[in-house]
């Protein structure tokens, strides 16, 4: 059997960053367990998903995925200048370094991009946005998918990023894996 639109799978898979050194930045090896999903739901990214179609069990590919095909480019109104006083005090601002927080979409992750005497510049794009990324994916299993599960209108911000993009996506939102969690709330409030 081969991989098609419909189908649920289970992977193994390592990804790189081919332009540092491949670093490895995920692994479902080290997670020890590998990824299930439905081919064509959009809850991979495109690239990924769509280098599964046509594989067969074991088969083992290795694809390299532009920003485009992967998280999208970097979004220059993904930056926002904060002032410094919106943290706690003592706080140690690390150039690079990823902080969490709540905002008034819900819970946020974004990067350190810059460090000024009065603020901060934090990059709320995707950390691997903007990336090529190489994957070696193995096929481990295809089977037929049951009913698609019927999303339920009612949702919270405090929903995980997977279930409130099934939502929306189900309510004909323009979202998709690339959208990050306070974009997929933003359109969910908005209906």
């Amino acid at each position: 059997m081969k991989v098609q639109n419909g189908h649920t799978v289970a992977v193994h898979y390592r990804g790189t960053l081919p332009e540092e050194e491949n670093i490895e930045f995920d692994s479902s090896y080290r997670r020890g367990a590998p990824v299930e999903f439905e081919i064509g739901s959009g809850k991979m990214i495109k690239g990924f998903n769509d280098a599964l179609l046509d594989m067969s069990v074991d088969e083992t590919k290795i694809i390299t995925l532009t920003p485009d095909e992967a998280y999208g480019p970097s979004m220059e109104h993904l930056f926002q200048l904060i002032p410094k006083t919106q943290f706690g005090e003592g706080f140690e601002f690390q150039l690079d370094g990823m902080i969490q927080g709540n905002g008034p979409m819900g819970p946020f992750i974004a990067r350190i991009h810059e460090i000024k005497d009065e603020h901060v510049i934090l990059d709320f794009n995707h950390p691997l946005s903007g990336k090529t990324l190489t994957f070696e994916i193995t096929l481990q299993s295809i089977s037929e998918s049951a009913e698609p599960e019927v999303p339920v209108a009612n949702w919270s911000a405090s929903m995980k990023k997977a279930e409130l993009l099934e939502i929306a996506k189900s309510q004909g939102l323009n979202v998709n894996t690339r959208s990050t969690k306070s974009q997929i709330v933003e359109a969910l409030s908005a209906q």
